[in-house]
C-alpha cells in the first residue's frame, strides 16, 4: 500500500547529530572519528591536559577524553594528519596509547627497494599504523599499530596492494581490546611494583618513627644515626615510588594545567625536604617528617591501585561481551571438518555448531535445527528455536541440536562486534551533567594550592610557629581530591551502559542516558511497535467482482511493497493460491496509496479518504468500512479505472506486552501518544484498548518527524519509539529515539537507544536504567563536592578552636589526609558499581 520514502532518514539523522552535539556543527565531510585507549592518567585534569594538547594539532576538529573510561575520542581530517600524529602528541603530553605489535613474514621481495616500498605503503598510506620497518634479509615486517583503527587483515591488505604478500601467524591476531587490556595490565603491574617497594621501605620507617615519638624504643632511637636511617628509608619511596608524581606534575604544568600529581608532589616534597633541611641543619628544628612524606606517597599509591582495579570493574560489561566470542570455529569443506581460529572465518564459509558450543559469527542456517540461547543479545533467557533459513548470531549458544550455517557477517560486521563498539562509544562519551565537574576540575588544583598557601600564611600570623603551619599546608594539599570529581560521572555512565547491555538495552551515548530520564512524553509508532508488525488480511468484500479478483488486483500492485500492509495483501493472495499479473508504471502517493497498470487497467490501492478526495464514489462501502474501523481494523480500498472495486480489512495483533508497557509508562508520569498512518477511527479503537492518552492518526511517513517537532514545540521532552525505515526521521528528531532491535538497520543507526531484545519492555528498562544511573551520578557528585568542601577546611584547621572535638579532627595529620583522599575516589567508584546489582524492571 505505502512505500518507504527515499532516504529522508539520512537528513534527519544528520540534523539530530548536529543539534545534539555542538562540536559537530560545521564538521568537514572528510572528518573521521577514532577511539584511542589512553594510559597514564591519574585524574580528570590529566584528561583536560590531553584534550588541550591534541587540539593544538592542525586538522583536529574535536577531542574529548573520558577519564573514567580512559578513552580519547578524536575527530580529525585524515588529509591533514594521521592517527600516528595524534599518538605522538599524546605521548608528547606525557601519556601513552595502547599499541599493538606484530611480526609478519613477507613474501615477494627481491631487493631492499621492495622493503622500502612496503615501509612506505604502511607508514604513509595505512591509517592506524604508528611505525613499520621491513627487514629484507629476514623477510619480516615489524609493525606497531592501533588495533582499534586497523587490524592485521588491514595491514596485510596494504602490503598486498603494494604488490607483495604477507602471512598472519596462526593465533597472531591481536584485537583492540587485547592490546588495551595488555597495556592496562602492564600499567597496573608497574604501579604494583612501585607500591611494593614503597611499602617495604615505609613500614619500617613508620614503625621506627612512631616508636620513637611515643618513647617505646629507648634513648638510642633519638641518635643522629637513626635520623640518617630515616633518610635512607624515605628516599627510595620519595624518588622511586613517588617519581611518577613529579614527572606527571611537571608535564601537566608544561601543558598549562595542574593535576592531582602536582598536589601530591608538593605535599610530600614539603615534608621530605623540610626533614632533610633539619637533618643537615639541626638549628632549624628537632623533629623529622620523613615518615609523613613516605606514608603519603605509599597510601596514595595504594589507593590509586585499588581505584584502578575497582574502576576496571565498571567496564566489565564490555569484557563479558568480548568473552562471548569463541576462539575457534569448525569449518565444513567437501564434507570434512577443520578447526580454525574464529578470527580467520570468511564470508560464505560453512560452519558446523554442536550442542553447547558458541556460534562464532553471524550467519544463516543451511541444514539442521536447534534451540539457541540469545540472552546475550536480547536479555531474555528463553531459548529461540532455529531451522533452515533462520539467522544466527555470533556469541550466542547452541543448546541441543547440530546444524551447519553459512557465514554472512564476520569480524567487525557481526552483531556482537557492533554491540561492543556501541557500548564502548557510550562509555567513552560524556553526559551534559559532567560539565559542572569539568569546570570545577579545571581550576581545582590552582585553587587548592592557593588555599594551602593561605592556610600556611594565616597560621604563621596567628601562631608564629612554622612546623604546625607547614603540617596544615601539607594536609590541605594532600586531602584535596580532584579524582573523586573526575570519576563521579564516567564510572556511573560506564556501569549504567554496561547494565543496559546485559539487559538488551544499548545506549549509544552518555547524552542519551541522561536525556532518557528527563522525558515527559513518549510517542509510540503503531505498526511493528505496538503491534507485532505482521498484519494479516482478515476479511474482504467486493462489488460486482469476486473477492479473489479483488485480492489479485491489489496483490499485483503491492507486489513490490515493503509496507507491512502491502506485504499482508500479497501474502493473503499467495496463501490462497491466487495468481496475479505483473504491474507496471508504479507510482506511490506518500502514505495515502499507490497506483499501477495491471493488464491494461489502472488499479489503485489506498485509504478510503484518499479516494474520496480524488472524487471516487466510496459510498457503497462506507458503512462496512466504518464498522471494520470501529473493530480496530485497517481498511484498504481497491479501485479499478476510477471506480471502487472493494475493500480489504487488515488486522495486526497487538504485542502481548503493549498494555503492560503503556501502564508502566504512566507509572513513570509520562504522557503516552500513538503515532500512526492509520485512520482516526481504527487508531482510537486501539488506543482505547491500550489506555493510550492521545492519538496522532493519518500521519504519512514524511510527516512523522513534523509531528514530533510539533509536540516538542509545546514544551515537551519527547521520546520516540519505532522500528521501521519510515520511523527513522522521527527517531532522529526526538529528544531520545528508541529503536526496536528487530527493526531495520537504518532505524537502529538513527536511534539513540537500541532495544536489541525487540521487546517493548526495553523502553521501561531503558528509563529505569537512566533514572538509576543519573541518581548515582548525582550521589557521586554530591559526595565528591561535599568531601572537598568539608575536609579541605578541616585540614586547614577551622575546627582547632573547638576543644571538645578529637585532636585528630582539630589538627588533621597529613597521613590521615592521604588516607581520606584515597578512600574518597574508591567510594565513588564503588557506589557506581552498585548499579550492576540494581534490579531492572
Amino acid at each position: 500500500m505505502t512505500q518507504p520514502q527515499s532516504n529522508p532518514e539520512n537528513q534527519a539523522n544528520q540534523a539530530k547529530s548536529n543539534s545534539s552535539n555542538p562540536e559537530t556543527t560545521g564538521r568537514s565531510q572528510n572528518a573521521v572519528t577514532r577511539q584511542l585507549p589512553v594510559t597514564g592518567m591519574t585524574c580528570a585534569n590529566c584528561a583536560a591536559n590531553i584534550e588541550r594538547s591534541v587540539k593544538k594539532l592542525t586538522g583536529i576538529e574535536s577531542a574529548e577524553v573520558n577519564f573514567g573510561a580512559e578513552q580519547l575520542a578524536v575527530s580529525y581530517d585524515p588529509g591533514k594528519l594521521g592517527v600516528e600524529d595524534i599518538v605522538g602528541q599524546v605521548k608528547k603530553a606525557g601519556y601513552g596509547v595502547a599499541i599493538s605489535r606484530a611480526e609478519l613474514p613477507v613474501t615477494g621481495m627481491t631487493c631492499t627497494n621492495c622493503a622500502a616500498n612496503i615501509e612506505r605503503a604502511l607508514n604513509k598510506k595505512t591509517p592506524g599504523v604508528v611505525s613499520a620497518s621491513v627487514n629484507f634479509a629476514a623477510e619480516k615486517a615489524s609493525v606497531e599499530y592501533i588495533a582499534s583503527v586497523v587490524d592485521l587483515d588491514g595491514i596485510v591488505a596494504a602490503i598486498r596492494k603494494a604488490g607483495y604478500d604477507a602471512v598472519i601467524p596462526e593465533g597472531g591476531t591481536e584485537s583492540a581490546e587485547d592490546a588495551e587490556s595488555a597495556a592496562r595490565d602492564a600499567e597496573v603491574r608497574d604501579q604494583a611494583i612501585k607500591f611494593a617497594v614503597g611499602l617495604a621501605f615505609t613500614l619500617p620507617l613508620f614503625v621506627l618513627s612512631m616508636g620513637r615519638d611515643f618513647g617505646l624504643l629507648g634513648p638510642w632511637a633519638h641518635s643522629t644515626a637513626v635520623n640518617w636511617v630515616f633518610l635512607v628509608l624515605a628516599t627510595p619511596v620519595q624518588f622511586y615510588t613517588g617519581w611518577d608524581y613529579y614527572t606527571s606534575g611537571v608535564r601537566s604544568l608544561a601543558n598549562r594545567g595542574a593535576n592531582m600529581d602536582v598536589l601530591v608532589a608538593m605535599g610530600s616534597s614539603v615534608a621530605y625536604f623540610y626533614s632533610l633541611a633539619v637533618l643537615i641543619l639541626p638549628v632549624l628544628g628537632d623533629h623529622l617528617y620523613f615518615e609523613t612524606a613516605a606514608v603519603i606517597i605509599t597510601l596514595i599509591k595504594f589507593g590509586k591501585l585499588l581505584e584502578t582495579r575497582t574502576k576496571r570493574k565498571t567496564g566489565g560489561a564490555v569484557r563479558k561481551l568480548l568473552n562471548l566470542r569463541p576462539d575457534t570455529a569448525v569449518v565444513v569443506e567437501n564434507g570434512e571438518e577443520k578447526e580454525v581460529a574464529a578470527t580467520r572465518v570468511e564470508k560464505g564459509w560453512v560452519l558446523r555448531v554442536r550442542p553447547g558450543q558458541r556460534i562464532a559469527v553471524d550467519g544463516q542456517i543451511a541444514t539442521g535445527q536447534s534451540s539457541v540461547d540469545e540472552s546475550m543479545l536480547t536479555g531474555e533467557s528463553v531459548p529461540v528455536s532455529k531451522k533452515p533459513g533462520d539467522t544466527v548470531t555470533g556469541g550466542t549458544i547452541n543448546i541441543d541440536g547440530t546444524f551447519d550455517f553459512k557465514a554472512t557477517r564476520v569480524g567487525a560486521e557481526t552483531a556482537l562486534a557492533q554491540i561492543v563498539r556501541m557500548v564502548q562509544q557510550a562509555q567513552g562519551s560524556r553526559p551534559p551533567i559532567q560539565a559542572l565537574a569539568d569546570r570545577v576540575a579545571a581550576v581545582f588544583v590552582p585553587a587548592v594550592i592557593v588555599a594551602a598557601l593561605a592556610t600556611f600564611a594565616i597560621w604563621m600570623l596567628v601562631t608564629a610557629d612554622f612546623v604546625p603551619s607547614m603540617i596544615r599546608l601539607v594536609s590541605v594539599l594532600v586531602i584535596a581530591c580532584p579524582c573523586a570529581l573526575g570519576l563521579a560521572t564516567p564510572t556511573a555512565v560506564m556501569a549504567g551502559t554496561g547494565k543496559g547491555a546485559e539487559t538488551g538495552v544499548l545506549f549509544k551515548s552518555g547524552q542519551a542516558l541522561e536525556a532518557a530520564q528527563q522525558l515527559d512524553t513518549i510517542l509510540l509508532d503503531k505498526t511493528g511497535t505496538l503491534t507485532a508488525g505482521q498484519p494479516e488480511v482478515v476479511e474482504t468484500t467486493g462489488g460486482s467482482g469476486s473477492e479473489h479478483e479483488l485480492l489479485a488486483m491489489a496483490a499485483a500492485v503491492e507486489k513490490g511493497s515493503e509496507h507491512p500492509i502491502g506485504r499482508a495483501v500479497v501474502r493473503a493472495a499467495e496463501n490462497q493460491g491466487i495468481s496475479f499479473d505483473s504491474a507496471s508504471e508504479f507510482k506511490s502517493f506518500g502514505g495515502d496509496g499507490v497506483r499501477a497498470q495491471v493488464s491494461g487497467r489502472t488499479v489503485e490501492v489506498g485509504k478510503i479518504d484518499w479516494f474520496s478526495d480524488n472524487n471516487v464514489d466510496v459510498s457503497g462501502f462506507a458503512d462496512t468500512a466504518g464498522k471494520w474501523q470501529q473493530q480496530g481494523r485497517t481498511v484498504v480500498m481497491v479501485a479499478q479505472d476510477g471506480r471502487a472495486a472493494g475493500i480489504i480489512a487488515v488486522a495486526d495483533t497487538l504485542r502481548s506486552e503493549a498494555k503492560e508497557v503503556v501502564a508502566a509508562l504512566h507509572d513513570y508520569g509520562l504522557t503516552v501518544v500513538m503515532l500512526t498512518g492509520d485512520n482516526t477511527a481504527t487508531a482510537r479503537a486501539i488506543a482505547q484498548e491500550l489506555g493510550i492518552d492521545q492519538v496522532l492518526a493519518e500521519v504519512r511517513p514524511d510527516q512523522k518527524a513534523d509531528k514530533v517537532r510539533s509536540v516538542q514545540a509545546e514544551g515537551s521532552r519527547v521520546g520516540m519509539v519505532g522500528d521501521g525505515i519510515n520511523d527513522a526521521p522521527a527517531l532522529a528528531q526526538a529528544d531520545v529515539g528508541f529503536a526496536i532491535g528487530g527493526g531495520t538497520d537504518v532505524a537502529i543507526e538513527t536511534g539513540d537507544v537500541v532495544l536489541s531484545s525487540g521487546s517493548l519492555h526495553g523502553v521501561i528498562r531503558a528509563l529505569h536504567i537512566s533514572q538509576r544511573t543519573m541518581a548515582t551520578v548525582r550521589q557521586n557528585l554530591f559526595w565528591a563536592f561535599c568531601y572537598n568542601v568539608v575536609l579541605i577546611p578541616v585540614a586547614a584547621g577551622v575546627l582547632n578552636p573547638f576543644e571538645g572535638l578529637p585532636m585528630m579532627l582539630r589538627q588533621l595529620h597529613p597521613m590521615l589526609a592521604a588516607l581520606a583522599m584515597s578512600l574518597s575516589s574508591i567510594s565513588v567508584v564503588t557506589n557506581s558499581l552498585l548499579l550492576y546489582r540494581a534490579k531492572i524492571r
